[in-house]
């Protein structure tokens, strides 16, 4: 994994820019500590940091090559897992390589297909070439959306970077927030529209989307989306199908020149690729499975069970231990570690975010990387097998809007009244969810409960996996590590969208025909056992202390947060015991402490990314 940027002018001697090219590529040293590169030539400028993970000694970026008289050069961050198939077709049709790196087989993917090649790859990715021959510039990202890719169209400049804080060092970038950013902010975050990237003059590459660049413009259009089709495998085979789907996907992600490990909480999603590894490493000589986990301090005695979070993962990450014999690692945080880490959270990730969800996993991902450079992550499969009790429960279910965030009024009373007025949050809210409703791709014939379903499992692959994604990606790029998310395979996902939701919720259980796939792969108890979330601290200490980071805000004359909420709101939910622990947010796990965070961060990110609202 890496970080890229970089910019495309048509006019002028861009070598005159090369020291703002490096200040640009210096801002992702984070998501590439091994190594950086830039190369300028003509209209076209690209920066490179490098996270070393196949073939170390060749893999050097931008890679340029020469090919029939012509000049391309890529730049790329992502993993491709089928490599070796490409390779050999490609070598197969005349092409010649010198490095093992999959950046090379990307290069010449699309030195053969042109921009066709994005449909052939399979792997998650961000990157750019320069094509000589087209006199163009070809944009790609991961049809799930897992590598992160922005963009600034500003005058006669293209700007783009796998993080904003690259762009924003461009002086055609300015740190401008209108109205429809703040509504993202206030009343769709954490999470965020697809494309939409906030600063004004900003936008995000969408999922399963590609964008061309030339003299004539800019162009871009999806060349992957999730497509409606009849089931006809019955419950038996769909169980088989899932199962060959995913073995094949973790051990094609397993391969790396550097060590890789599992990321284990005890649940259903992370104990199955953890198991499957654990038989492939067996199977082929490779030793011991390295495992982490993650826990806090005292959360023990703090811990109480409620709908979304049963029962504590402590004890299951023993019996899977015990049952993989992996080498095990457990790691845990205190209070003032995560409230500390929460200012590295918003720089990480450039606006507000999930707060001690984000912090906690920054901090995870940091301990893991001083023993290794990879690691396997169970994310997604809750948006894609429907685990969520959004998809169980009839309310939320017909609620007509984000599930996730299903107290939009309470958000909106929070923001000043000149505010509300301004960007009109509800309607924003509404008109979000409207347009999301509208992509579903329907199925002739489907009504009643199927057609319910198949919005819900849209809704959450396109619009709440990628704010776990964001998070995934920039808290663990952020520390240097490599998170690989087997559940977000391209096949898997397609299959499994159209599975039908009796089959999907087979025996009445959520992630039912997951479960049943995974029969003689997990122990009983284990395959069985009820959902539970990502870990976060129960410590009242962490709502104290960010609730009193709040009261002084408040105080503070001088915070640009102050002219856009409603103060005494906030002091009020502040000083009632319930809503501070239990007012429902967003999603799972974020209630009252949270929103004081949250807040916290949005105060902090006004402040030292000098955001100006207009």
């Amino acid at each position: 994994m890496c970080g890229i940027t970089g910019f495309i002018q048509w006019r002028g001697d861009l070598t005159q820019h090369s020291q703002l090219l490096v200040k640009m590529t210096e801002t992702l040293a984070n998501r590439g500590p091994d190594a950086a590169g830039t190369w300028i030539s003509g209209p076209c400028a690209f920066g490179h940091r490098r996270l070393s993970v196949i073939d170390p000694e060749n893999g050097a970026q931008p890679m340029i090559t020469r090919h029939e008289e012509q000049v391309y050069a890529i730049v790329y961050n992502g993993e491709l897992y089928n490599a070796l198939e490409l390779k050999q077709e490609l070598k197969q049709r005349g092409h010649q390589f010198r490095t093992q790196c999959d950046t090379e087989v990307l290069l010449h993917s699309y030195i053969e297909w042109g921009p066709d090649c994005a449909e052939k790859l399979n792997g998650i990715f961000a990157f750019a070439v320069w094509d000589g021959l087209r006199d163009q510039v070809f944009f790609a990202r991961d049809r799930l959306g897992v590598k992160p890719l922005f963009y600034s169209k500003v005058d006669d400049v293209l700007v783009f970077g796998s993080e904003p804080k690259a762009l924003l060092q461009h002086p055609k970038v300015q740190p401008i927030v209108g109205p429809e950013g703040l509504a993202e902010i206030f009343i769709i975050g954490p999470a965020r529209t697809p494309g939409h990237g906030v600063y004004k003059d900003m936008q995000e590459l969408r999922p399963g989307h590609a964008m061309i660049y030339s003299r004539e413009g800019l162009r871009s259009y999806a060349y992957w989306k999730l497509e409606s089709a009849k089931h006809t495998d019955n419950e038996a085979e769909t169980a088989a199908k899932v199962r060959e789907l995913l073995q094949d996907t973790l051990e094609r992600q397993l391969v790396s020149d550097v060590p890789v490990c599992s990321l284990l909480s005890g649940g259903l999603d992370s104990s199955a690729l953890t198991a499957l590894a654990v038989d492939y490493y067996n199977r082929n000589g490779q030793g011991q499975v390295d495992t982490y986990s993650v826990d806090y301090v005292d959360n023990d005695k703090h811990f109480k069970s409620h709908t979304f979070q049963p029962g504590a993962d402590g004890p299951w990450i023993k019996r899977m231990v015990d049952e993989l014999n992996t080498n095990h690692h457990y790691i845990s945080f205190d209070t003032p570690e995560l409230v500390e880490a929460l200012d590295n959270a918003l720089y990480t990730r450039d606006l507000p975010g999930m707060t001690d969800v984000d912090s906690s996993l920054y901090l995870f991902c940091r301990e893991i990387k001083k023993n290794a450079t990879v690691a396997i992550s169970g994310e997604a499969a809750d948006e894609i097998f429907g685990g969520y009790p959004w998809f169980h429960r009839e309310e939320m279910l017909s609620s007509g809007t984000f599930p996730w965030s299903v107290a939009p009024k309470m958000r909106a009373s929070l923001l000043s009244p000149e505010i509300n007025e301004w960007i009109r949050p509800l309607e924003y809210l509404g008109d979000r969810y409207s347009d999301a409703v509208a992509e579903v791709p329907k199925l002739d014939g489907e009504t009643g409960k199927q057609a319910q379903m198949r919005v819900m499992s849209y809704l959450n692959i396109t619009r709440f996996m990628p704010t776990l994604l964001d998070r995934k990606d920039r808290m663990s790029m952020g520390a240097g590590l490599e998170v690989r998310v087997p559940y977000c395979d391209h096949r898997l996902v397609q299959y499994v969208f159209n599975i039908p939701w009796e089959i999907k919720n087979l025996g009445g259980r959520e992630k039912g025909i997951l479960r049943k796939s995974l029969e003689g792969i997990l122990p009983d108890d284990v395959l069985y056992r009820k959902k539970s979330p990502y870990p976060k601290t129960h410590n009242p200490a962490y709502l104290n202390a960010v609730r009193t980071q709040v009261l002084n805000i408040l105080d503070d004359s001088t915070s640009p947060l102050l002219p856009l909420i409603d103060a005494a709101k906030i002091r009020e939910i502040a000083a009632s015991p319930e809503s501070s622990t239990n007012l429902p947010w967003f999603g799972q796990l974020m209630s009252g402490p949270q929103l004081f965070a949250y807040l916290a961060q949005v105060d902090l990110w006004l402040r030292k990314y000098n955001v100006s609202i207009q």
